[in-house]
């Protein structure tokens, strides 16, 4: 049957996974690639871009594979939807520019609002002084509930003078470049020999795995926001290949 399928131009590939989107989300996106669309890449260098993330301490990702001609990973056959969900063992914090990375911060249980207020204080303020003095920086930030919280959106207004909250689109996980620096993560960690044993051992392996991310590699990622937006306008606010 593989062979077949072979000759009939097709190739196994993984379905890509995206974000199931609404009517309502897909304008929101649009919105946002359009108002984005002449920033260069030296605009996106004042990004601050973050984002949680698990990671399960025994890895079984539930892979699945589709048949697909070239060309046809966008096809909606060829899709995987995905809605947004917990899981896994350790639940992990982190920030990064096109100029460094930033730290990594376990997160105990789930991200509450309080929980994130302290990061914003104790991380987010101080970097972003550090990373951007002249107050011309932006921090990014998806829509997760604690992200919108009262506590934490006053601690924002507190110090609007010192950075700009970047407005995010929800659902937008193809727009954010460090979606991708999780994948190298997980990627480092999925080819330990051994495998972490317990959840001080996938601890270590995180944040030792992000630290050896090479610089090249999340500058080339903040580099492609163009290319993410142009694929956005061109998607009419649909899911992208990012």
């Amino acid at each position: 049957m593989s062979r077949t399928l072979h000759r009939m131009g097709y190739g196994s590939r993984r379905p890509v996974r995206t974000p199931l989107l609404s009517a309502v989300t897909k304008i929101k996106h649009l919105q946002f690639a359009q108002e984005h669309n002449d920033w260069t890449v030296k605009h996106w260098e004042k990004v601050m871009w973050s984002d949680e993330s698990r990671f399960q301490l025994h890895h079984a990702d539930g892979r699945v594979r589709i048949w697909q001609k070239q060309h046809e990973s966008m096809h909606p056959t060829c899709m995987s939807t995905t809605l947004q969900a917990g899981g896994g063992s350790v639940m992990v914090w982190g920030m990064f520019s096109w100029h460094d990375l930033g730290p990594l911060i376990r997160v105990e249980q789930r991200l509450n609002s309080t929980t994130y207020l302290s990061i914003v204080a104790d991380q987010v303020h101080p970097i972003m002084l550090m990373a951007y003095p002249n107050g011309d920086g932006f921090f990014q930030q998806d829509n997760a509930p604690c992200h919108g919280a009262r506590i934490v959106q006053e601690c924002f207004q507190e110090h609007e003078g010192d950075f700009t909250l970047l407005r995010w689109p929800p659902q937008s996980p193809d727009l954010n470049p460090i979606e991708h620096l999780w994948d190298e993560v997980k990627r480092a960690i999925r080819q330990l020999v051994p495998q972490p044993s317990n959840l001080t051992e996938l601890d270590s392996a995180i944040h030792q795995a992000w630290c050896q991310v090479p610089r090249i590699t999340f500058q080339h990622l903040v580099e492609s926001m163009p290319r993410r937006i142009a694929a956005a306008l061109k998607a009419k606010g649909g899911p992208t290949k990012y």
